[in-house]
């Protein structure tokens, strides 16, 4: 999975990465805390990264520590 969304996006959902995703690959629910990417369709080309207002969008590479469960859990996302 190239990009993950991470904690910041807790209770904040602002859509503007969904707006500049070529590949409509981030989703949420109503009832969901977060966005999330889709690991199987995002294509790694950092759009979302750029456009996020609360920093919350990173290479999963980058991701150290705690953050890195954010890699599970985007991906359970659509897992259900």
């Amino acid at each position: 999975m190239p990009y993950v969304i991470t904690e910041p996006c807790i209770g904040v959902k602002d859509a503007s990465c969904v707006d500049v995703c070529p590949v409509d690959c981030i989703h949420t629910t109503d009832d969901a805390p977060q966005y999330y990417i889709n690991p199987d369709q995002c294509i790694d080309c950092a759009a979302c990264e750029l456009a996020c207002p609360v920093s919350a969008i990173a290479h999963d590479a980058s991701l150290e520590g705690d953050m890195r469960r954010y890699i599970e859990i985007n991906a359970n996302f659509y897992r259900s």
